[in-house]
């Protein structure tokens, strides 16, 4: 193989950066982080028959809240340019 082709090839490898990272979108939009960078989630069970519920009990459901610490390196993987 000729000096210049393999110089190309070693030339172009050191310019490229490494593929980026895809978000996943369905986790970003199901958590959010707080200004101070804690992670925050919604509850589930918001939509489905929600119309006979109470609206004390529906007002519960629409607050946002923290995520458990054993599932927040797992969800960082998954939004990882979020922040």
């Amino acid at each position: 193989m000729p000096l210049a082709v393999l110089f190309c090839k070693f030339v172009r490898s050191v310019e490229t950066d490494l593929p980026k990272i895809k978000t996943h979108k369905g986790a970003a939009k199901r958590f959010s982080f707080t200004g101070t960078g804690k992670l925050r989630r919604t509850k589930g069970l918001k939509s489905h028959l929600r119309r006979r519920r109470a609206k004390r009990w529906k007002r519960l459901y629409d607050k946002m809240l923290p995520t458990d610490k054993s599932d927040e390196k797992r969800i960082r993987r998954l939004i990882p340019y979020q922040k």
